[in-house]
């Protein structure tokens, strides 16, 4: 049994001491148990110095069987004679608060007979899981802390924490480096699959692939560490710099708060807890992810100047891998659409016909629409270019006096720097300035010359001789070819049209193809799939041949952003993919717990699936030092989350190793499938359980709070902090706007604080603007809105330890005054027992095997009040 020991006022004469146990459920208790309790005197109970003061023994049956369920004990002495005092044993049943439950533990505030009145359960796995409101499969491992406090009508209310680890901690992680992995060895093969290329191209293909194998035998190996790993699931915060642990989030935890008061429902506040997202193995020396890639897209041009190669925007890389995604996944799509659509022709069935067809021409539109981007034909004609032996009208024309005066030479594209197949699209840059006469690029290095004059001087090459000339590459061609997808569709779609009106008996409309008609006229009228066949075939064959012109086109754009970039890009997008991989982590357990949590709520269900859910992490980071980084690496890890859909599934079984999340897809786009029991899955919405995708909306706030704040504002610079929450201010107000446009504001939960949330808006776009130093106000009233809004809380700190713990229980108080009439009088006593006593110390006690939080006295003297913790919690440790 867990024991404390309360500060003791010199007027107390008689202080209660108070203590909870719960049975735990691989340790079931029956009448006959005999429970054993051993009371001790806690002199320092970080040092763990105490002295044995007495026990007693009873049974489980004999406290069941006592008026009121109530014992009184005497203590007794190691050798059974004097008594040591005594102690009262009640059973209390969580859900069930009845007033006069409470009346034995009334303080007498004058008298000082108690200086605090709580209840703080031991430490340890919840033995009544059942009864709590259930957070979900994939938490395990659960803290459980129970409290008393009174309220302003000196009723007594019951408080209960509840702090989980989450397998996802690792789970996640795993799964998206074997993504990373299998997208690594795409793009080596893609790569691969260019065909030939002129020795440049060649060579800087051949470098790019040795750098993509470097980077997936690196992740091979962090996977094959992680799978060894069994045991606790979170990693504590003194392995943040270990290199095989940094992809795994730090010290991820979720927190519930359930709130019984006597005539109300119960209330319950969920809060995810997580160390700041950043490469903290790579350190901060330049820098975090935000000004890393702002830096390196300004050189990128620089880059492209030394490797000869074209300069594509990002814009363009994006969109290269954007059309990359979409065609790939749409090809197999539209495949298996044709083949259900002959499947129906062979079954006769008009409506299963028209459904099919309906669908097939939808993704075939989305399929060419992807494609209707001049980059795909810009990067064809690039490509083609690119080719061994490509030689342009001007070379072809000057060749007969090149050889007269330099001998045999293997012919090669030469392309100055101003001017390449991409300059005339939009946001394109040249890779450098040259003037006549400076130095070219290349294609072939080894066989390109300069075009040499009778005088013996050198031509200057022109913008024209970079260009391919219609003679060399028909620019027309991918025109052609693309279209002729929509053409097969249109035919296709004329033939079900024909094959229908047969079936009517109506007379026959000739059809404006001849090439169709030819076909319907060579099969038997009344066979449907084999009348369709040949131009659902076509169709295919299309798609197809499309598919692979314009995966080339965009591979090969991406091999010219990865040759300009090297080695710094795959440096920086492997620390992006582990600063992504922590802030996902976290955001699927968060997604995973507010789901379950509002599975009996139809306002929010519906929101999930009309809007999406806002994801609102607080960050209580300093612009100062190596903070910074890590602030900076956290922005980007949090932006990226936007890239992420959810999809909620029916599990197979509801065995846990079925209920776990799944990721799919590519850096570009990932969508987490949530699988629910199969009673839970059918009280769903219909659009969620038909697949829909639902959004995700992550918001970032960050207030320093620590002295290195203080110095940051008065010495440094804290334009990154007002930056951060200016631009997300903006995306929560739009999040709002949206919500409101698509249901009621009455779907949204009630709280007994009837702020309107346009009003608390505002109020926090004043104070986003506002220079005021640590305005801890940014992240209450973003708290609250986000509650408000049905979303999901995230706090951070560098170690989602100290500051965090500092921040979780100042907010749990608030709400205990704020929707549950907390009286003001225990306000602090309540806040710092929660520190003392509560979840927060026991998470600390977990990460460093010490019950202290890592501040000093000169570091709270700049806290704010409200985030400084109680005398004899703090001091000097290794964090």
């Amino acid at each position: 049994m867990s024991c404390f020991r309360l500060l003791k006022k010199r007027a107390n004469r008689d202080p209660l001491f108070l203590t909870g146990v719960t049975f735990p459920p691989e340790y079931p208790a029956s009448p006959e148990t005999l429970v054993k309790l051993t009371v001790y005197d806690v002199k320092d109970k970080a040092r763990d110095s105490s002295s044995f003061l007495g026990s007693a023994t009873f049974s489980v049956g004999k406290l069941l069987r006592a008026k009121d369920e109530q014992l009184t004990l005497n203590l007794r002495s190691s050798d059974g004679v004097c008594a040591a005092g005594t102690v009262v044993v009640s059973r209390l049943k969580m859900g069930e608060m009845e007033e006069a439950d409470m009346d034995h533990i009334t303080a007498d505030i004058q008298a000082q007979k108690c200086s605090l009145v709580c209840e703080s359960a031991s430490h340890g796995t919840c033995g009544d899981r059942d009864n709590c409101l259930q957070t979900g499969p994939v938490f395990k491992n659960p803290v459980c802390k129970v409290y008393r406090f009174q309220t302003v009508d000196s009723k007594w209310m019951l408080v209960r924490e509840q702090m989980e680890e989450c397998t996802l901690s690792f789970s996640i992680p795993k799964q998206l480096l074997s993504l990373y992995i299998q997208e690594d060895m795409r793009r080596i093969q893609e790569l691969r699959d260019l065909g030939d290329l002129s020795p440049h191209w060649d060579n800087l293909r051949k470098e790019i692939i040795s750098r993509y194998f470097q980077v997936i035998t690196s992740n091979q190996e962090t996977l094959a560490e992680l799978d060894k790993i069994s045991g606790p699931s979170f990693k504590p915060s003194c392995s943040k710099g270990q290199k095989s642990l940094e992809f795994i989030p730090i010290n991820l935890h979720t927190q519930r708060m359930r709130v019984t008061c006597p005539r109300k429902t119960d209330a319950f506040y969920d809060v995810i807890t997580v160390g700041a997202p950043a490469a903290h193995y790579q350190g901060f020396k330049s820098g975090g992810l935000h000004r890393l890639l702002s830096r390196y897209e300004a050189e990128k041009k620089s880059f492209s100047t030394a490797y000869q190669c074209i300069y594509y925007s990002p814009e363009h890389t994006a969109k290269a891998q954007e059309v990359l995604s979409a065609v790939s996944q749409l090809q197999p799509l539209i495949s298996c659409l044709a083949d259900q659509l002959l499947q129906a022709a062979q079954q006769r069935s008009s409506t299963g016909l028209r459904d099919a067809l309906k669908i097939l021409a939808d993704k075939t539109e989305q399929f060419v629409h992807a494609l209707k981007d001049e980059l795909v034909k810009s990067a064809l004609l690039a490509l083609h270019a690119a080719r061994p032996g490509y030689v342009s009208k001007t070379q072809t024309q000057n060749q007969p006096q090149a050889h007269n005066h330099q001998g045999q030479s293997s012919p090669g594209l030469c392309q100055s720097h101003n001017h390449s197949p991409v300059h005339n699209l939009p946001g394109h840059s040249p890779a450098g300035h040259s003037t006549t006469g400076s130095p070219v690029v290349c294609n072939n290095v080894e066989g390109c010359q300069p075009t040499t004059r009778e005088d013996g001087g050198t031509t200057p090459l022109k913008r024209q001789d970079s260009i391919p000339h219609h003679k060399e590459y028909d620019e027309e061609e991918w025109d052609r070819v693309w279209a002729n997808v929509a053409k097969s569709l249109n035919c296709v779609i004329a033939m079900v049209d024909k094959l229908q009106e047969q079936d009517n008996n109506k007379p026959e409309q000739p059809i404006p193809e001849q090439t169709l008609a030819d076909v319907i006229t060579s099969h038997n009228p009344g066979d449907w799939r084999e009348q369709l066949s040949p131009v659902v075939s076509r169709l295919k064959e299309c798609v197809v041949e499309v598919l692979e012109r314009a995966r080339r086109a965009m591979t090969f754009v991406l091999l010219q952003e990865a040759a300009c970039s090297i080695p710094q890009g795959l440096l920086l997008q492997q620390r992006r993919d582990v600063v992504f991989s922590q802030a996902l982590a976290a955001l699927a357990c968060g997604f995973v717990m507010r789901l379950y949590a509002g599975m009996e709520d139809k306002g929010f269900l519906r929101q999930l699936h009309l809007v999406g859910v806002v994801a609102q992490f607080e960050s209580l980071l300093s612009v100062y030092s190596e903070e910074i980084g890590m602030m900076e690496d956290m922005e980007v890890g949090i932006s990226d989350l936007h890239r992420v859909t959810f999809r909620i599934t029916e599990a197979k079984t509801d065995e846990l190793a079925d209920l776990e999340p799944v990721v799919s897809g590519r850096r570009d786009h990932y969508t987490v499938e949530v699988p629910l029991p199969r009673q839970a899955f059918q009280t769903l919405p219909e659009e969620i359980k038909e697949g829909k995708l639902l959004q995700v909306f992550p918001v970032l706030f960050n207030v320093g709070i620590n002295e290195q704040q203080t110095i940051a504002e008065r010495f440094g610079d804290v334009s990154l902090q007002e930056r951060i929450n200016q631009r997300n201010f903006e995306i929560l107000d739009g999040y709002y706007k949206s919500l409101r446009e698509k249901m009621p504001m009455e779907c949204l939960p009630c709280f007994q604080t009837q702020t309107d949330l346009k009003e608390l808006l505002e109020t926090l776009g004043q104070n986003v603007v506002t220079k005021k130093r640590k305005n801890v106000e940014i992240l209450w009233l973003a708290g609250t809105i986000c509650r408000r809004l049905n979303g999901i809380r995230f706090t951070s700190c560098k170690s989602a330890k100290d500051r965090t713990s500092m921040s979780v229980t100042l907010e749990q108080c608030a709400l205990l005054r704020d929707e549950h009439q907390l009286n003001k009088d225990y306000f602090i006593r309540a806040l710092d027992c929660m520190r003392r006593e509560g979840c927060r110390i026991e998470n600390v006690q977990k990460n460093i095997r010490c019950r202290k939080y890592a501040f000093n006295m000169l570091q709270l003297m700049a806290f704010p009040k409200c985030y400084r913790p109680p005398e004899g919690t703090y001091g000097k440790v290794d964090s």
